[in-house]
């Protein structure tokens, strides 16, 4: 990403958990304005970067920026910016959830009243509920909604979506495509629900063993991987395909089914052109780049 509107910006940042190595000398520059999706596996150091973020682990060794601040001293002022969900978030049991959205309201002077009406509305929150009665697709809802009332700046998500039914997902991505309307918000959402982030986010984090592999637009990521389906129009397919970068080939006499790194659609079409064979291109789900990305 450019530097400008630089809200978070990590150097050389790493972590170990004993023997673990959660963050490998990471280095990420994140500006507004952007849905960033942060994929990877369990384990991967997904977490241990977005706590680092808001300074709830510090690096052994790099430097995390928040809003310009050294993110373990973030006073109230920036984590004021910040909205935070996380899978295993707990929250207050013994309030009823209409208690606690009023006691979690009453720190923010800019909390949005009539999002929290619309919210409450669209996911059906039961105010008079315990909290510790909700069912952990509830008490994520009720989280969810306690991160994005304030309005922040900067919103992370750590697989805010997992407990969640399909429907209310589809809701919800809904809702961060309206909040992200505002040049000024940033949101980062770690998912294992890939085709589920990949119709929101504009850019791509991809973790593997602390170290990040890929770290772009999403645009440029789907570009990087393509798809096509070859077909001869006159006899049999040639023994060797011309194509560079071949990842993955299955064919018969007449078809290919072919995955290529780094080549245009324009190149694919000449060279099946010259072949005399139609050709049929798509790009590849996340999930597929993905599993791509770490083999």
């Amino acid at each position: 990403m450019a530097n400008e509107n630089l809200i978070v910006q990590m150097q050389g940042g790493s972590k170990k958990f004993g023997k673990t190595v959660a963050m490998d000398n990471v280095n990420l520059d994140i500006t507004a304005g952007h849905i960033i999706g942060l994929v990877g596996a369990n384990g991967a150091g997904k977490s241990t970067l977005l706590r680092h973020i808001i300074g709830l682990h510090l690096a052994d060794g790099g430097q995390c920026f928040t809003f310009g601040t050294e993110a373990g001293k973030l006073t109230p002022i920036e984590l004021g910016k910040i909205g935070y969900v996380h899978q295993e978030g707990e929250l207050l049991g013994w309030m009823t959830v209409g208690q606690i959205i009023r006691y979690v309201s009453a720190y923010y002077k800019n909390w949005n009243h009539q999002l929290e009406e619309k919210y409450i509305s669209d996911f059906d929150i039961q105010l008079k509920k315990r909290v510790a009665s909700l069912s952990p697709g509830q008490r994520q809802q009720l989280a969810i909604l306690l991160a994005i009332g304030f309005e922040p700046e900067l919103l992370i998500l750590d697989e805010p979506a997992s407990a969640l039914d399909p429907l209310a997902r589809g809701r919800f991505l809904d809702l961060l495509l309206h909040i992200i309307q505002n040049e000024n918000k940033t949101i980062i959402i770690s998912s294992h629900i890939l085709s589920d982030i990949e119709k929101i986010i504009d850019h791509t984090i991809i973790m593997q063993r602390g170290v990040i592999l890929r770290d772009c637009s999403f645009d440029r990521l789907r570009e990087e991987f393509l798809s096509f389906t070859l077909t001869s129009l006159n006899g049999k397919l040639p023994e060797r395909l011309p194509f560079e970068n071949i990842i993955s080939c299955q064919r018969n006499d007449n078809k290919a089914v072919v995955i290529v790194k780094n080549s245009s659609e324009e190149q694919l079409r000449t060279k099946a052109k010259n072949m005399n064979c139609e050709i049929q291109i798509k790009m590849l789900p996340l999930e597929d780049i993905y599993r791509i990305v770490v083999s």
